[in-house]
């Protein structure tokens, strides 16, 4: 929360594996650093922890940028096992900060 600048009332209301704590993790990332683009990734990679509205393999991803408004993406790769489920969610961030190098006016 300090860190990156994510609210109580957020985490209160939503949780923290949802697209609203994703974009403010990726908000305060950029904020509170040097960087020029930041991606937060939050989720659920179990073993257990999720719920018929969040179950285990739901991971949500923020990518802020200087001069661009906060995106959200989401993806649920099911119950994988952890390691499967985290693999993949760097996987996709990695891709998120590809795609947003390579092509910054779409984003």
């Amino acid at each position: 929360q300090e860190m990156l600048g994510v609210s109580f009332e957020t985490l209160e209301a939503v949780g923290a594996v949802s697209r609203e704590t994703a974009v403010e993790m990726a908000e305060g990332a950029l904020k509170n650093s040097r960087a020029d683009l930041a991606v937060s990734v939050t989720g659920i990679a179990g073993p257990g922890g999720g719920s018929v509205q969040k179950p285990v393999g739901t991971v949500h991803f923020g990518l802020a940028a200087k001069k661009r408004k906060t995106e959200h993406f989401s993806a649920n790769f099911d119950d994988l096992g952890r390691d499967d489920v985290r693999l993949l969610a760097v996987a996709k961030a990695l891709e998120l900060i590809s795609n947003s190098i390579n092509c910054p006016s779409e984003i």
